[in-house]
């Protein structure tokens, strides 16, 4: 049993996921990695909006699992891959919660990007 604390969103910690609505389209040196009609926008707090790919919608042939791992106490346990493209790696440029918590479960078999480590995340 871990011994992490695991908090509930509330009034003052509020996260939503919703559909994004639009294609998101996710680039790394020019080459696209992800392209979707099925994002989800998780709004947390108040954090930036952070667009949820379905994993089946990225190109997995670019990705490469990390032995990196973080913990969010409202998501749960997160894992990172790196994207090579063509010998350019975005390191740990991408995170997924494959078990996240009830108050997100939406976002299972999902994942997200760091802007700062890809080309792109267009959306619209």
């Amino acid at each position: 049993m871990s011994d992490r604390p695991r908090k509930q969103p509330g009034p003052d910690h509020p996260i939503t996921v919703t559909p994004t609505g639009e294609r998101v389209v996710v680039t790394v040196a020019g080459k696209v990695v992800a392209d979707t009609q099925n994002a989800l926008s998780l709004r947390e707090a108040t954090y930036p909006a952070v667009q949820y790919v379905p994993l089946a919608d990225v190109d997995r042939s670019l990705l490469e699992r990390t032995g990196t791992q973080t913990y969010c106490p409202y998501k749960g346990e997160a894992g990172y891959y790196t994207i090579n493209v063509d010998g350019q790696r975005a390191v740990d440029a991408i995170w997924e919660y494959a078990d996240p918590y009830d108050a997100v479960a939406e976002i299972k078999d999902h994942v997200a990007f760091y802007p700062d480590r890809v080309e792109s995340i267009r959306i619209g």
